[in-house]
């Protein structure tokens, strides 16, 4: 109910931000933006550390150079490091060609939870993140490190760092405190495990470690499922005009084109002539709702009934997916 609504905002700013504006109003529309990014943002980690303690989250691990990896996070990181004023250093120990099975994204987000608590924090100084790899019986030990020179930290901060809600109020913010409670329900998730110590002096360093499996030396792609083909052609259902929008911007950047009805009746009506590939299929429509005219398309002749249909929709209870999946 809140994020849709922000998306269409966002993309609505983004599409105004191409005309012609005065630089006043072009900083209004790159204002709301980017507070429309920040809270989507926030509901996503939100969803993600949800997912997680729900054991509903799921991975993709594929082979991976781990010093790719690291290259990877210094990119992500390197631009807003240099605007703080702080120095990022990203390094890699471990035999150059060194691959596991691991889901990047992942990996990313960990590394991206502990940069972003160090930069709250470092002003004008240094941050470090490293990896350590090393052969282990059946795959690869992975020791991961973000280490900072931030100011002097009181003893109960760093035992609450990653502690959703008993986080340390001046822990960088909202995103950032959800940020590192994910990034320890990850490491948990992996079989590994994370902690943080106050440094000599300053700072403080975080280590986290799990196991990954040896790398699988990835199967050469099929040529015929490689070859370009003509983008689909979609039927957008939705009887709310921001949804609609949304989902056509995000079909637009795959360069599909899209169709749009309000209702049911009218996606039956659009689908009996065959021309799409797929269906977006809203669930609750005014004349007709979206289980309804499912079961009108797939009683169809010929092509037309056997189009693909998505549902997309906030209503999905385990019930109402049987409902779903068996029109």
């Amino acid at each position: 109910e809140i994020r849709t609504p922000l998306e269409g905002m966002l993309i609505a700013s983004e599409r105004l931000a191409k005309l012609r504006l005065s630089d006043d109003a072009s900083a209004f529309v790159d204002s709301m933006a980017e507070t429309s990014r920040h809270i989507i943002g926030l509901m996503e980690t939100a969803r993600r550390l949800q997912q997680v303690e729900m054991g509903l989250a799921t991975f993709r691990p594929e082979p991976r150079r781990l010093q790719d990896l690291m290259d990877e996070v210094e990119s992500r990181w390197r631009i807003r490091a240099e605007a703080a004023g702080v120095t990022l250093m990203a390094s890699f120990d471990g035999e150059p060609d060194c691959s596991a099975e691991i889901d990047a994204g992942q990996f990313h987000q960990i590394f991206d939870a502990l940069i972003a608590h160090s930069l709250a924090h470092v002003r004008h100084g240094v941050i470090e993140a490293s990896v350590i790899a090393r052969s282990a019986p059946g795959g690869v030990a992975i020791e991961g490190r973000v280490r900072d020179n931030a100011c002097a930290l009181s003893p109960d901060y760093l035992p609450r760092l990653f502690d959703v809600t008993g986080a340390p109020a001046d822990a960088g913010g909202l995103g950032v405190q959800l940020g590192l409670a994910l990034a320890a329900r990850y490491v948990q998730g992996l079989g590994g495990a994370i902690s943080a110590e106050a440094n000599m002096g300053a700072g403080a360093t975080v280590v986290f470690s799990f196991a990954a499996d040896a790398a699988v030396a990835a199967a050469s792609p099929d040529t015929a499922a490689t070859e370009t083909s003509r983008q689909a052609h979609i039927l957008v259902v939705d009887d709310n005009a921001t949804n609609r929008m949304v989902v056509e911007a995000l079909c637009e950047m795959f360069d599909c084109p899209t169709e749009s009805v309000t209702d049911g009746v009218e996606a039956v009506e659009a689908a009996k002539d065959g021309r799409f590939d797929v269906i977006l299929m809203d669930i609750k429509m005014p004349r007709m709702d979206g289980v309804t005219a499912t079961r009108a398309i797939r009683a169809l002749p010929g092509p037309a009934g056997a189009a693909p249909i998505i549902a997309l929709t906030s209503n999905a209870d385990p019930d109402e997916v049987r409902e779903y999946l068996a029109a």
